[in-house]
Formats: C-alpha cells, structure tokens, sequence
C-alpha cells in the first residue's frame, strides 16, 4: 500500500513549473507513494489570534496534511528564500503550539527554478524551518532542478532524460526514507 505524501508547491502560478513538477512526480510515484498536492493559496495569513477560532482553510489543510505519512516540498527561491505563501503554510501548519502538523513526518524538498542555481537558496531556508519542526529531511540526493522552463513538453511530461532519471532515484531515495520513518 502506497504512502500518502502531502505535496506543499511554494507557487501558485497555474503554470507553475513547480506544480508541473509536483505532477510529473506523482507520475512517476504511482506504485510507492499517493502525492496528495494540498493547496496553501488560500490560506489567511497566520496570526495567533485567530486560533481561537481558526478559519476554514486552516482547519482544512491542518486535517490534510495530518492524515499523510509524509511531506514533499516543491518550491521556486524568491529573493534566496522560500516564498511568503510557503512559509506562511509552514506558520499555519505549526500552530497552535504543541499542535503541528509536521511534528516526525519525513520530508524532502525539490527546488525548482528557471535559472541555473536551481533554488538553491530556497531548499536550504526551508531546511532550516523543517529542522525547527522536527521533520526528518532527506539528506541525499540533494534536489535542485535549474533550466527547469525547457524540462515540460505541452502535457507536462519531462524531456530531459536525465532529469528523468535523477527524480527518479530522488522518489526512490525519498520512498525508502518514508518507509525507515514512518511508524507502523
């Protein structure tokens, strides 16, 4: 049985190359884990003092992301860190203290970007936050897609062969980190 993975994507761009990423690994995981792509766009912003009665969305995506086994980040780098909305779901997703989500979930993260660096800055602010959390984080391979506007043909699939390949290992590497994780 397939581990349920919650897919946070740090874009929210329709065509986001972090969201066509986000779907060409499902593809690509389809024996091994269920990648459940959990929405954060409509999140409201987090303050504490709206836990007292916390809103809609949040309550949704805390019940979403708590009913899967693990944690995939896709996210682009804004300004060498993770975008707003992303950090945002982390602070939600946090909260109320004693309450997070993420608490022992293994996670891994893939930045994606059109420019060569891949995201670099970004996959290791992230780390940063997900250490804080006490999310186990995969440490190897280390996943930075740059050129990432030439890897999608029109329907989404990855051209690059070698690309291909590397995600592949990655959902492999990420598979056998879930399963060493994960408490029966």
């Amino acid at each position: 049985m397939p581990y349920k993975i919650a897919v946070i994507v740090g874009s929210l761009r329709k065509a986001s190359l972090n969201l066509k990423m986000a779907k060409a690994l499902s593809k690509m995981a389809a024996d091994s884990l269920q990648l459940q792509i959990i929405d954060i766009g409509s999140l409201p912003l987090y303050n504490e003092d709206l836990d007292v009665n916390p809103p809609a969305q949040w309550q949704t995506f805390r019940q979403q992301v708590s009913e899967c086994q693990g944690l995939l980040f896709i996210t682009p780098e804004y300004n060498r860190s993770v975008p707003g909305v992303l950090k945002n779901a982390i602070d939600v997703g946090s909260r109320p203290y004693g309450k997070s989500v993420w608490d022992n979930k293994p996670g891994a993260i893939i930045s994606v970007s059109p420019g060569n660096m891949g995201g670099f800055g970004a996959n290791h602010h992230l780390r940063q936050s997900l250490v804080f959390l006490n999310v186990p984080t995969l440490q190897q391979p280390e996943a930075y897609i740059g050129g990432a506007a030439k890897l999608f043909d029109e329907e989404g699939n990855i051209t690059n062969d070698s690309t291909a390949s590397f995600l592949h290992k990655f959902i492999e590497a990420y598979t056998s980190w879930v399963a060493k994780h994960v408490k029966a």
